[in-house]
């Protein structure tokens, strides 16, 4: 007569429970290391803020405390209370993509349709400068007074950017999210999210919410990068599909392309005029070329490296 099978001991189930528990603690130990340590820190903080959609009266409070703001991934909107920028009328020779989103901004702020802004192209030449001029502008309008925010989040965090939505969904106040220097590697991977916070997600970017990023790349990603998806894919065409597919949740493209010798110098004259540095037409232009020579190109950011040079020498202070 065949035996019954015996059931397992209590000390025998007790290590068959105990194997499952050491592998998911050594799987989560090899998790931690690098890029995953963030991505906790952003699912603790997500997690910490799903209790309430509405905005708490802090957040209120914090929100009216100033225009400008930096977001830090651990759920804290830090106000900025002197924003470094310029004034719009001192940006030369981006006149197009100043109108263009000068009109996208107003409209987003009085509540209208407006679109995500990527502003890409040469460096030096006022996409970063162009966004906060811009929002300074639009605030100071009568129909907005002052109820358009403007939030930088910094590359790095962009994983904690369903997080910002979230907290941001139920205000009254209007955001422009602002990436400056928005690129991403062969091995960053974090481009998905943003894709699908931009558009394509369930909830969708919230109707009081823009975003704004500055790129030196017009795709995002290195141009090495899509080519290697060409050549190495087993359905190259989709590959590269999904890397370029990311600047396409833009509606807006603004190129900015090197300056020519005349734009550059209007730069300068607009510079000396507005802080009042007293010094020969000549000789200004003379000095501002060989400065351009020296630096190996001509951009905005070379005619205020030389203006604070210029203003440095003759005893001027700089005040934005």
């Amino acid at each position: 007569m065949s035996k019954k099978p015996t059931k397992p001991t209590t000390a025998r189930r007790a290590a068959a429970s105990k194997q499952p528990a050491r592998a998911t603690k050594r799987h989560a130990a090899k998790m931690l290391p690098g890029s995953n340590e963030r991505m906790i820190r952003a699912l603790e903080a997500i997690a910490a803020h799903l209790s309430g959609h509405a905005t708490s009266s802090d957040d209120t409070e914090t929100l009216a405390s100033a225009d400008a703001f930096v977001w830090h991934p651990n759920g804290r909107l830090a106000p900025v209370p002197h924003v470094s920028r310029v004034d719009l009328t001192l940006l030369k020779g981006i006149d197009r993509m100043r109108d263009i989103l000068m009109e996208n901004t107003e409209r987003f702020a009085k509540g209208l349709p407006a679109n995500n802004a990527l502003l890409w192209g040469a460096r030096g030449m006022g996409k970063s400068s162009l966004v906060k001029a811009v929002h300074a502008s639009v605030n100071a309008l009568a129909k907005v007074r002052g109820c358009l925010k403007l939030i930088e989040i910094h590359r790095e965090d962009i994983e904690t950017l369903p997080m910002l939505m979230t907290l941001l969904r139920g205000s009254n106040y209007r955001f422009i999210i602002f990436c400056d220097d928005l690129s991403f590697d062969g091995n960053d991977a974090s481009y998905k999210s943003l894709k699908a916070v931009l558009e394509g997600g369930i909830e969708g970017r919230p109707d009081n919410v823009i975003l704004y990023a500055t790129s030196n790349r017009r795709h995002l990603l290195p141009r090495d990068m899509i080519e290697n998806e060409r050549s190495t894919a087993i359905n190259p065409g989709e590959a590269v599909e999904e890397k370029v597919s990311l600047s396409d949740r833009f509606g807006l493209w603004l190129g900015f392309h090197r300056c020519s010798q005349d734009e550059y110098l209007a730069m300068i004259h607009a510079y000396a005029k507005h802080f009042r540095l007293r010094i020969d037409q000549d000789e200004l232009e003379r000095e501002a070329l060989e400065w351009s020579t020296t630096r190996g190109s001509r951009s905005g950011r070379v005619a205020w490296q030389f203006i604070q040079e210029l203003a440095g020498r003759l005893g001027v202070k700089l005040t934005t």
